[in-house]
């Protein structure tokens, strides 16, 4: 059964309550009938990046997918391209782990504050409403960081190439 049946057979069952109760069969038919609607998501191409060889096949993988992207700082651009850079220079220096953890410790809270907070802002919900949801949002991301940080100072240099390249592909 699919999450949207069963979450209508649940709301069959809440409302069977009186003479006018409908059946879950009836509603589960009609919830399948309903054809999903996808769009096919645009493709920008961006002449000022040049795309090495050897990410081509996953670039073009990555492109034939939807994707959501958020815009960050540029300052914040220019300090992920250095550490990024300065990964693949010298993949073996010991201190990359870290520099790479704070990267996508701030990496993640813009992301969290575009997709999340932003709206919010534009949306005008109050005070109120924004710090609570800000709350919120500092301890999720307080969580993603912790645990990523956790994983990435502990990776080797091909790791973390790994994830710089991940990082590449998606800028």
């Amino acid at each position: 059964m699919t999450k949207s049946a069963a979450t209508s057979v649940r709301t069959v069952r809440k409302a069977s309550v009186g003479s006018r109760a409908v059946t879950a069969h009836k509603v589960i038919a009609k919830a399948a009938r309903k054809p999903a609607v996808m769009r096919p998501a645009p493709h920008a191409v961006d002449a000022r990046r040049t795309i090495s060889p050897a990410t081509r096949p996953a670039r073009a993988a990555a492109a034939a997918q939807p994707s959501l992207r958020f815009h960050y700082p540029e300052s914040l651009r220019a300090k992920t391209h250095a550490v990024l850079e300065a990964l693949e220079a010298a993949p073996e220096y010991p201190g990359h782990a870290e520099a790479m953890a704070q990267v996508v410790s701030e990496l993640v809270e813009a992301g969290m504050d575009y997709y999340f907070m932003r709206a919010l802002r534009q949306v005008d919900v109050g005070f109120v409403a924004e710090q609570t949801a800000r709350v919120g949002m500092s301890g999720a991301v307080t969580l993603v960081n912790s645990m990523s940080r956790k994983y990435i100072v502990r990776m080797g240099s091909a790791q973390l190439l790994v994830v710089a390249r991940h990082i590449r592909e998606l800028g």
